[in-house]
């Protein structure tokens, strides 16, 4: 039976822990002749632009041995009204797992309703999972640990921020976010975390309350692909919830800075705390190769 990596949801706590490992073994080198995809084609269809998530599932299914094929929208038949559902339908006769970076979230979920193949989320406007995997590998290779501790997302409640809740709920550590009203991540994901979640799960408005002893601080852009219309808007709203020297003061000594990128310097970070010593921003934007390599081994079979 095929399986669809489409939420953090779709993996239990124990095979998350499975993969974080994996991926870190892979980044050491360990199994690095093992080719497990070999003589297998995996679809990348992109309605948005892409940088990370392109280059590193193109290269990841290359080393892993197998023919990543890109696609955009406008190179098919879905420029000329042929349904989602018939695309799946087809792609599915050729490939062995597809990756979408998408708008709607309803489009992933029709296409991975009719695809007979593995369906991974590469990004969509309420979910981004496999930037999830490559956060909890980055946390677990600079802290040791996931349990208990203590991470703070700053800034607007977006799919990065969705995904983190869920992430937060599957691994047990504490995640409090700092938003101002009417930025709030999604509330039914946020009320399903907070139900089987062991560990705590906050809102609230003041981002010197939330990096307060955190051992993580996160943000994103303040304004993602497809709300640009909101620029101003948001900018105005979010402007006392950049992460700056002074708002790192409030945090542990050793706390990490996470930023999914890009990065927007000057707005949600600073140059001086992106590329000061508390960053692992490059190291968490490689481990989405070696993350989603570790994916890519379960699903594919």
């Amino acid at each position: 039976m095929k399986r669809d990596f489409i939420t953090l949801w779709d993996l239990s706590a124990e095979e998350t822990d499975r993969i974080i490992a994996r991926a870190i073994g892979l980044k050491a080198g360990r199994d690095a002749g093992k080719c497990p995809l070999i003589g297998r084609s995996i679809g990348l269809l992109f309605e948005k632009p892409s940088t990370r998530t392109r280059v590193s599932f193109e290269v990841g299914i290359y080393q892993l041995g197998g023919q990543p094929i890109a696609m955009n929208p406008s190179e098919l038949q879905l420029g000329r009204g042929e349904t989602m559902a018939d695309t799946a339908r087809t792609l599915s006769r050729y490939l062995s797992a597809i990756m979408m970076r998408t708008h709607a979230h309803a489009t992933l979920e029709t296409f991975a309703t009719h695809a007979t193949i593995p369906v991974v989320n590469g990004l969509s406007d309420l979910h981004h999972p496999c930037q999830a995997l490559a956060d909890l590998m980055t946390i677990r290779e600079r802290k040791g640990i996931l349990k208990g501790l203590k991470v703070a997302f700053i800034g607007d409640g977006n799919n990065v921020c969705n995904s983190l809740i869920q992430a937060a709920a599957r691994m047990d550590f504490n995640l409090t976010i700092a938003t101002p009203e009417g930025f709030e991540p999604n509330a039914e994901i946020l009320q399903g975390a907070r139900e089987t979640a062991k560990s705590e799960i906050v809102v609230l408005r003041d981002p010197k309350e939330a990096a307060g002893l955190a051992d993580v601080v996160y943000t994103d852009v303040w304004v993602s692909m497809g709300q640009e219309d909101q620029t101003e808007k948001k900018k105005k709203k979010l402007r006392d919830y950049q992460i700056n020297s002074r708002l790192l003061a409030c945090a542990k000594k050793d706390v990490m800075v996470l930023h999914c990128l890009p990065a927007h310097r000057g707005e949600e970070i600073t140059d001086e705390v992106m590329d000061g010593p508390h960053s692992a921003v490059f190291d968490q934007a490689e481990n989405r190769l070696h993350a989603q390599k570790a994916l890519l081994e379960m699903l594919v079979r």
